[in-house]
């Protein structure tokens, strides 16, 4: 594992990003709510201690996203029971080259009909802070579930995240409100 010392603002896709992915698992009912299909990209250098997922840190961990992926993707979205896209990792938003390009064709295919949901190391704040691709990923999202996995406020009673310093923020209220929104207005423990 590479210890990266710089700011995580500073990081980007392009400089870590090899369009891996560790997994694609469609039709699941953990990654969020309603039947999903979950989208594991390779890469994270938060590299948080007690991540569920710590195979999927490595960013050559995996295989090549492809083409072919990104159609099984959709037609599986397609289902009438699919509520919609989940984006894991790894770290999604290091991952643009992929993740941006599946959101971008989610939204075309399917408009506000199938919601997205990602996990990201970083706050709703840092993203903001950062590079134009992850403030355009976030922008294509409905729900994200920020910050980093802190072990020691581990909580497996917790919905859809796993430590308590996690929130899950709706991300077309906040950036209406132009302030953080906490998605089901905060009663999702």
């Amino acid at each position: 594992m590479i210890v990266i010392k710089s700011i995580p603002i500073t990081w980007t896709a392009e400089r870590f990003s090899l369009g891996h992915i560790a997994d694609y698992k469609p039709y699941n009912f953990v990654d969020g709510e309603g039947v999903r299909c979950s989208l594991y990209v390779s890469g994270c250098p938060f590299a948080c201690r007690g991540c569920y997922n710590k195979a999927a840190q490595d960013f050559s961990y995996g295989y090549p996203y492809t083409k072919e992926l990104e159609d099984q993707i959709i037609e599986d979205l397609n289902a009438e029971y699919c509520q919609g896209l989940s984006l894991l990792g790894g770290e999604p938003f290091l991952n643009t080259q992929v993740t941006l390009s599946l959101c971008k064709r989610v939204r075309a295919e399917f408009g506000d009909t199938k919601d997205i949901w990602a996990w990201s190391g970083y706050t709703y704040q840092e993203l903001f802070k950062s590079s134009p691709d992850k403030i355009e990923l976030l922008k294509l999202i409905d729900v994200l579930v920020d910050g980093r996995f802190i072990e020691a406020k581990k909580d497996l009673n917790l919905a859809f995240r796993g430590s308590s310093n996690q929130k899950i923020i709706d991300v077309k209220k906040s950036i209406q409100a132009d302030q953080l929104m906490l998605w089901n207005n905060g009663n999702y423990i």
